[in-house]
């Protein structure tokens, strides 16, 4: 979030007027143009026309006097690299530019290209608008030039150029800057750059005598420079070591994949692949490869030399953060080289083997462990080592301990996202860790939905479905209670910590040290699952959390929910049988009256149970007599209607819709009467208003909704006629009442009369109430649901004025 300053200097920049913008362009034109050196008021005036131009997501439109001034600075070689960063960042963000204009004095000042190129990268429309850049860059870095700082740029401006289009390169260019890259890598002096130093009152400046670079822990270094070198001053060769180092991954997956590569190399045979990794296990030798097989070698002896050099106690703690950093690029880059070439496997194994025996057991390396994951399950078949150990080791400890790491979740949750296959075939212990890969998604709900929206279908089996379901509707519990668990480690435990929401909060942190409340909390915090699949005493623990429900992150993780339950059971539908189904089923039922009491969050899942409570049901008609018993207990009590309305008339529905022996031979007269004098009963809790008292405020739709499947289990069960015809006369009874009639509207009123007369009709004539109230297979197809000719309301209206209007024709 921004500060209350910028948020200011923001909304003037977005509102800035028309005419106040033009004068201002203005102002900016006579201060540019003006022969004076540009003071601290030119560069204000920048810095403030970038604001405006950066502060929307529409492209501002320069005066073209302005546009070509700032573009003609751009070129100048007459300005600091400050105003030249400037122009080029206000250039980029306007209106789109005469892309050709900006390479007209382009090769009187390479030292701009940088800046030229990305503004014209910004706003290129294709490979034609690049290429000029792209020879130039490669120029520049062929060229020898007089100032050394020059290749230095070329080098961030050539990967975007390869990103935005790898095709941009020909065979022989690529060859060029792998040739320019082998030797910026291998061949860095080892000598600290040199550095002025005054010689004293005798003497002039002098230059002071090369003095070797040393490793992090402040020995000479012995072998050839890397990044891990440490100096006073580097020179020109030592900072394109660094450059290239940093660039070598993007260039390596460009360009040294198969198809990218030459004719010839695409041809070669497995003899001759094997002939050439020969040849390039010497470094003696590797002269004789191609250029990218020689780059391929040096990059991998680079990051060889640089796990050996993490393997020293840094002086410095920002050394160490640095050693951590080339832990991870160093074996992703020998990763990618043992993907592109087999035969490296065997020389890496051994030292990213140790590396992971020497830090597996320090947190402080968690990231680095990612890498060195990725690369076991890459090639621990081929090197026939077990990789189960190392991932363990990322999934347990890590998400259980650093789950407030944001940077750890970030890259643990791409790991999981970019190897799900592999994962799920070759890692039990993968879907087993869910309630730890949780954790991360607990704490950093709005930042990982979109990635957990992909990956949680990967996590799921018939085996762990319900217990993720359980899971999914806990996630805001896990939230508080992470929350709780970070709060304990902070404070001591005779504290009181009084929160945003005062001494409450401190309460629940109390409970979180209690041994009383411990089970809950661990069952909560499990690191695996397998221990079941709830836990008897959700409420004891919703009522310890239930001042925590309003806390942003609870609330946060809250808002996710909906989401994933709906990418849960999308997924569930896929392999569910008869069996999963009533599980799930039964759950959906049970936790309804099981949430966690934030309000928005329990009415969001009402409406996701109903969604998918049809969709189950559906999908396995015979669950309403599989969960026959539940459904009764649920439909039965009119305190449903009151607390899960929404669930509660689909669940009436639904067994309306499918309590039939078309959808399961098992449905007995006995089963449909007992499921009619529970909704009866309902109905007639409903009906039971005196004058004096306040009936409940149901919505129409519940009570439509209740006579309508009343009325559909009636057809089935003749019997049961008269009963219902009995208990629609009263209901009528009760909707023309004056308490009644002052909690409904006249609309509502008339609808539960209107709709009571039309199925004591309709339940005149019972073969024709079966008929509409349960049409057959064939009514069920999409054109009788879209046709309102053919439709139940229409139906049932033409069979009321039937009988209404030619009552003669029917049977006594």
């Amino acid at each position: 979030m921004y500060s209350t300053g910028s948020e200011s200097l923001l909304k003037q920049a977005r509102e800035i007027q028309d005419e106040e913008l033009q004068k201002f362009y203005g102002r900016i034109s006579k201060l540019l143009n003006s022969n004076r050196d540009h003071g601290n008021e030119t560069i204000d005036c920048l810095q403030r026309l970038n604001l405006i131009v950066s502060a929307t997501k529409y492209a501002k439109t320069l005066p073209p006097d302005l546009k070509k001034k700032l573009q003609m600075l751009l070129l100048s070689k007459a300005h600091p690299e400050q105003m030249q960063a400037l122009f080029s960042s206000i250039l980029r963000k306007s209106l789109p530019l005469s892309i050709q204009d900006l390479f007209t004095e382009l090769e009187q000042d390479v030292k701009s290209s940088s800046y030229v190129a990305a503004v014209v990268l910004s706003q290129a429309a294709g490979k034609d608008d690049v290429t000029p850049v792209c020879q130039q860059m490669l120029k520049c870095m062929e060229a020898r030039q007089t100032d050394g700082q020059i290749c230095r740029h070329t080098l961030p401006i050539l990967t975007k150029l390869i990103s935005y289009s790898p095709e941009i390169l020909t065979e022989d260019q690529v060859n060029l800057v792998s040739r320019k890259l082998v030797d910026w890598l291998r061949y860095a002096s080892i000598q600290q750059g040199a550095t002025m130093s005054s010689g004293g009152f005798f003497s002039g400046p002098r230059t002071r005598q090369p003095v070797p670079v040393t490793e992090v822990d402040g020995a000479v270094a012995g072998d050839f420079f890397t990044v891990l070198c440490v100096g006073r001053s580097f020179g020109e060769d030592q900072w394109m070591n660094m450059y290239a180092f940093s660039m070598i991954r993007k260039w390596l997956l460009t360009y040294d994949t198969e198809g990218t590569s030459g004719g010839d190399s695409d041809d070669r045979s497995e003899v001759d692949s094997s002939v050439v990794s020969m040849v390039s296990a010497t470094s003696s030798s590797s002269r004789l490869l191609p250029p990218k097989e020689r780059l391929r070698e040096k990059a991998f002896e680079y990051c060889h030399r640089l796990i050996e050099q993490s393997d020293r106690k840094a002086i410095k703690r920002t050394d160490t953060e640095l050693q951590k950093a080339c832990i991870v690029e160093a074996v992703t880059i020998m990763d990618i080289i043992c993907k592109e070439d087999p035969s490296y496997v065997y020389r890496a194994f051994p030292s990213v083997k140790a590396l992971y025996g020497r830090i597996s057991g320090e947190l402080a390396y968690a990231r680095a462990l990612i890498p060195i994951a990725q690369f076991y399950l890459n090639h621990s078949e081929m090197a026939a080592v077990d990789s189960e150990v190392v991932v363990r080791q990322l999934f347990s400890r890590f998400p259980s301990e650093l789950f407030n790491e944001p940077a750890l979740a970030y890259e643990l949750v791409q790991f999981c996202r970019a190897n799900k296959a592999v994962l799920e075939d070759r890692v039990p212990l993968y879907r087993q860790s869910f309630p730890n890969l949780f954790k991360f998604l607990a704490w950093n709900s709005p930042a990982l939905i979109s990635d957990y929206v992909e990956l949680l279908p990967s996590l799921m089996s018939p085996d762990t479905a319900v217990e993720i379901l359980h899971s999914l509707l806990d996630l805001p519990c896990l939230a508080a209670t992470l929350d709780l668990q970070q709060r304990s480690a902070t404070y001591q435990a005779f504290e009181r910590v009084l929160w945003d929401h005062g001494s409450k909060i401190a309460s629940a942190l109390e409970a979180f040290r209690q041994p009383s409340y411990r089970g809950l909390f661990l069952y909560i915090l499990r690191p695996e699952s397998g221990s079941g699949d709830t836990i008897d005493r959700l409420n004891m623990l919703h009522e310890v959390l239930s001042e925590m429900a309003a806390s942003p992150r609870v609330v946060q993780c809250a808002q996710v929910v909906p989401v994933l339950l709906h990418v849960f059971f999308n997924k569930v539908a896929e392999f569910a049988d008869q069996k999963l189904t009533n599980q799930l089923t039964q759950v959906l039922l049970e936790r309804s009256s099981l949430l966690y009491n934030i309000k928005q969050f329990k009415i969001e899942l009402f409406r996701v149970f109903s969604t998918h409570i049809r969709a189950l049901c559906k999908l396995h008609p015979s669950l309403i007599v599989d969960q026959s018993r539940e459904l009764l207990d649920f439909a039965g009590s009119t305190a449903n209607i009151y607390s899960r309305e929404e669930l509660y008339t689909n669940v009436v529905w639904l067994i309306g819709e499918y309590l039939s022996v078309a959808h399961d031979p098992r449905c007995s007269v006995e089963l449909i009467t007992s499921f009619f004098e529970s909704l009866e009963a309902v109905l007639f809790e409903i009906s039971q208003v005196r004058q004096s008292a306040s009936p409940p405020s149901y919505p129409p739709h519940v009570l439509t909704t209740l006579m309508t499947t009343l009325a559909r289990l009636a057809s089935r069960s003749q019997d049961l006629i008269p009963r219902l015809s009995l208990s629609l006369s009263k209901l009528c009874t009760f909707a023309r009442s004056k308490p009644v009639l002052a909690c409904y509207s006249e609309e509502d009123a008339e609808e539960i009369i209107t709709r009571a007369h039309e199925l004591t009709n309709l339940l005149k004539l019972p073969s024709v109430a079966q008929f509409v109230l349960a049409p057959p297979a064939l009514g069920e197809s999409a054109r009788w649901h879209r046709d309102t000719n053919t439709s139940l309301p229409r139906a049932m209206r033409t069979i009321t004025e039937l009988l209404h209007k030619q009552s003669n024709f029917l049977p006594g």
